[in-house]
């Protein structure tokens, strides 16, 4: 490694040097691609991250390449990076928000039926908060570019925030529920109160997840917020979702139960950003 460290340009390398270079720098901690196009590529080709072959290339070559650039061109290899980078950036950030779901949609069902408590939300009012929050968003953030490096651990660190994130959803929700169960509330109005409180906490998820923000997420957010509104508001869609009003004591319990979730959320993005800040990937 002392050599490959202190030199710029190695030459009349062997097809084994070349390899053992590689895995230098891999044991270094760093990514490695390697082009080539002759078989004394080969060697190096297979034991890199990411193998480039030219067009010009042998068959063998192009046979073990992850990428063969099919105009022989090295201009094209920073798009190449760049789309690699959103899409596997984009789906680190997207991934957050499904295991999310899944998790807080597991964790209360579970509960539920241990508690043989009935599950709060109807399948159309659950529909409705999933698209508005996870959906919708998924697809527009898994457009936008991202120049984020890529970095090993990728389901360790989906999981480090779904995991704790979902759980005190799932949790917060089964508490209202059980508190109005206990209070009396009526079904239709428990259902109202606690598709208002995914709603909300599921917002603050997908604002974490979405950071930092710039335009055209603040328009994503923006566009999801208005589209909750309209179903919360809109008579045609509250009377299909079987939203009712709310009395203020209930009220004051789902606007205090929205605010112990988001602050549960932040609590978890919290960490979550200071393990990675401290490098425990």
């Amino acid at each position: 490694m002392e050599v490959v460290d202190d030199e710029v340009v190695i030459g009349r390398v062997t097809p084994d040097r070349k390899r053992d270079i590689v895995a230098a720098f891999q044991s270094a901690g760093r990514t490695v691609a390697v082009t080539g196009d002759g078989a004394n590529d080969i060697p190096a080709l297979k034991r890199a991250d990411i193998g480039i072959a030219m067009s010009s290339g042998t068959d063998a070559t192009k046979a073990i390449a992850r990428m063969v650039l099919l105009d022989g061109r090295f201009a094209e290899l920073p798009a190449a990076v760049a789309e690699g980078r959103r899409v596997m950036a984009n789906i680190e950030r997207i991934s957050r928000l499904f295991l999310t779901k899944t998790v807080y949609a597991s964790v209360l069902a579970f509960v539920c039926g241990v508690f043989l408590l009935a599950f709060p939300f109807l399948p159309r009012q659950l529909s409705v908060v999933d698209g508005l929050t996870i959906g919708l968003p998924a697809f527009f953030l898994a457009l936008l570019p991202n120049l984020r490096r890529y970095e090993h651990g990728f389901l360790r660190r989906s999981l480090r925030f779904a995991v704790p994130s979902g759980c005190a959803i799932g949790l917060l929700i089964f508490a209202y529920t059980w508190i109005a169960t206990t209070a009396g509330v009526d079904q239709e109005a428990l259902r109202t109160g606690a598709t208002l409180i995914l709603a909300i906490v599921a917002l603050w998820v997908l604002v974490v997840v979405s950071r930092p923000f710039d335009p055209r997420k603040l328009i994503v957010f923006a566009a999801m917020v208005g589209g909750l509104v309209v179903v919360f508001t809109l008579p045609m869609l509250r009377r299909f979702l079987v939203f009712v009003a709310l009395s203020p004591a209930e009220w004051a319990v789902v606007v205090a139960s929205s605010i112990a979730g988001v602050a549960l959320v932040e609590i978890v993005a919290a960490t979550f950003a200071r393990e990675r800040g401290t490098g425990k990937r």
